[in-house]
C-alpha cells in the first residue's frame, strides 16, 4: 500500500493518475474526498491533512511507501506555513517510523535553505532535514518551479491580462528558474517508485528536478501571456509596493485573497538546479521546456 499526501495538487493529481493506471494500491490522505474527482473510486481514503497528526496514524496502517507531497504557499485558518510545512514533515516522519513504513518519498524545494528569506523555503529547509535525518529509506525531490497548463498561476495570469492592460511584475523580475511540468515530475517520481531493486537508485537520496529552459520571472510572464493569446507590456512594481499591497489584501480578504506576499516573495528568489535536467534524465524522464509544453 501506498500513501499519498497533497493528491489534489498538481504534481498529485498527475501522480495518482499514474498510479491508479499501473494497478498501485493507494491511499490518499484527504480533507474532502470529492476533489480527487474520478480518481477517487479507484483509490482508498483517509481523512485528515497535515495540521492533524492523529490522522496520520490511521492513514499509515498497512503502507509501504509514503509520498509525502502536501504543502502550504500561505498561512492557513488551521496552521502556518511553517507549522503545516517544517512540524507536520516531521511528525509525519516520526509516525512513518512507527508504523515500519519502508521508503519514504519526499518533496522538498530548490534553494530551501535555513537563511533563505522566504518562510516557505526555510520551512522546506527544516522538513528535509527532517527527513534526511529519519532511519527510514527516503528519497528527496527539490524541484524548480513546477506549472502546468490551467495551474493557479498561469489561470492568475490569464484572467488579469483580460482586464489590465499591463501586466504587473513584483520587484525587477530577475530572479531565474528552471519551470518542469507536473506530467514530468510525476513521471520522475514513478521512475523513482518502480525501479526499487536498482541499487545505485535505492542509495539515491536526492534528485533536483529541473526543465531544460532557464527562464527569469518576467520572462515566465511573457511567455505565459503569449501561450494564452493576451501579451501585455509588463510594469515591473517596487518590491516595498508590492509587499505592502498584498499585506493589506490579505489582512482584507483572509483565506480568500488571490494572491499573498509569501506566494509574491517566492517569485524574487532563483531557483536553479547546479546539474540541470541531468537528475531527471538519470531516472529516463526528459524535461519539456515550458515554451513547448504551453503552445508559446
Amino acid at each position: 500500500m501506498l500513501l499519498l499526501t497533497g493528491a489534489t495538487g498538481l504534481v498529485g493529481s498527475a501522480l495518482l493518475r499514474r498510479l491508479t493506471a499501473a494497478g498501485e494500491p493507494v491511499r490518499c490522505l484527504v480533507r474532502d474526498p470529492r476533489r480527487l474527482g474520478p480518481e477517487r473510486v479507484r483509490v482508498q481514503i483517509a481523512l485528515g491533512d497535515l495540521a492533524d497528526p492523529p490522522s496520520f496514524r490511521n492513514a499509515l496502517r498497512g503502507v509501504r511507501t509514503v509520498v509525502h507531497l502536501a504543502a502550504a504557499i500561505r498561512d492557513q485558518p488551521a496552521g502556518s506555513i511553517e507549522e503545516l510545512n517544517g512540524i507536520a514533515t516531521w511528525r509525519m516522519v516520526a509516525a512513518a517510523e512507527r508504523a515500519g513504513v519502508e521508503h519514504f518519498v519526499f518533496f522538498s524545494a530548490l534553494s530551501a535553505s535555513g537563511h533563505n528569506r522566504t518562510r516557505y523555503l526555510r520551512a522546506k529547509a527544516l522538513a528535509e532535514q527532517a527527513v534526511l535525518a529519519s532511519d527510514v529509506r527516503h528519497t528527496v525531490f527539490a524541484p524548480s518551479i513546477i506549472y502546468a497548463p490551467g495551474d493557479a498561476f498561469l489561470t492568475l495570469l490569464h484572467r488579469m491580462a483580460m482586464v489590465l492592460p499591463v501586466m504587473p511584475v513584483s520587484g525587477r523580475g530577475r530572479a531565474l528558474y528552471q519551470p518542469i511540468w507536473a506530467d514530468d515530475v510525476a513521471d520522475c517520481v514513478m521512475a523513482a517508485l518502480g525501479d526499487r531493486t536498482h541499487p545505485a537508485r535505492r542509495e539515491r537520496p536526492r534528485y533536483e528536478l529541473a526543465g531544460p529552459e532557464t527562464l527569469s520571472h518576467q520572462a515566465i510572464v511573457e511567455l505565459a501571456l503569449r501561450a494564452a493569446g493576451r501579451p501585455r507590456p509588463t510594469l515591473n512594481l517596487p518590491t516595498p509596493v508590492v509587499s505592502r499591497a498584498l499585506r493589506v489584501v490579505e489582512t482584507l480578504m483572509k483565506s480568500k485573497a488571490p494572491a499573498t506576499w509569501d506566494e509574491a516573495e517566492l517569485l524574487e528568489v532563483s531557483m536553479l538546479a547546479d546539474r540541470g535536467t541531468a537528475d531527471a534524465e538519470a531516472l529516463g524522464v526528459s524535461p519539456r521546456a515550458m515554451s513547448a509544453v504551453l503552445g508559446a
